[in-house]
């Protein structure tokens, strides 16, 4: 979650035709459908690979924060040519590596691969939920975007302090909250395109990306604490 509080709008100002919206509107559906692939390969080499133990404790998130913040500068540097779209999706393949540690614990439950099923399922609803409403929407949504940036700045140094503390009370409370700031940021991100304020449909799709995979995770982690079960 903390990648989200990395992306900039940098096309203040600017407002694109109803044309223009809708290819970028379109291009950003098709580069996230594709962006999903090198996910589910990294998560699957991570987990066959034995790859999650490189990613776990303060060093694995170093690590995490390292590349991944390298990664999203370079995707902003390189948004307008054609590097943009290998480099978003080597991203996309390392955040699959990312996510190798919570594939291969929710697969040691015995119902494990029915509740990654089950949260992709979810995932997937509400984001087209999302999509759907702001289609709807008719008002200007551009202030929501303040609150939500404080919202997942929050839930950052709430997530920072339940690792100290390794309360599952705390683990469930920041999922369902996570689950909500990352919603309305699906429909903040799409409105934006709708409205005309995104123009690059590679930054649009990098946002989208990062809502999307917290839902995802946030959605997992509930699934795995209420619904997993052991052998």
């Amino acid at each position: 979650m903390n990648d989200r509080i990395t992306t900039l709008d940098l096309n203040q100002g600017y407002v694109a035709s109803g044309a223009e919206r809708n290819k970028v509107l379109r291009n950003t559906y098709m580069l996230l459908a594709l962006s999903l692939m090198p996910t589910v390969l990294g998560a699957w080499l991570g987990v066959e690979l034995g790859l999650a133990s490189l990613f776990r404790g303060w060093l694995g998130m170093i690590l995490f924060l390292g590349v991944a913040f390298g990664f999203i500068y370079g995707i902003e540097k390189t948004k307008n040519s054609a590097a943009g779209v290998p480099m978003l999706l080597g991203f996309t393949f390392f955040m699959g590596l990312m996510l190798s540690p919570m594939i291969q614990a929710t697969l040691g439950f015995k119902n494990g691969p029915q509740l990654i099923m089950t949260a992709f399922a979810g995932t997937a609803g509400v984001f087209m939920g999302m999509a759907a409403l702001s289609s709807v929407i008719k008002r200007d949504l551009s202030g929501m975007g303040k609150f939500l940036f404080v919202g997942v700045i929050m839930l950052l140094i709430g997530g920072l302090i339940n690792a100290f503390v390794g309360s599952t009370t705390g683990m469930i409370v920041l999922s369902m909250i996570s689950i909500g700031i990352f919603s309305a940021y699906m429909l903040y991100d799409i409105k934006r395109i709708i409205d005309g304020g995104e123009t690059n449909y590679i930054s649009a799709t990098l946002a989208l990306y990062l809502d999307i995979i917290n839902v995802f995770q946030s959605l997992l982690a509930l699934l795995g604490i209420f619904g997993g079960e052991r052998d």
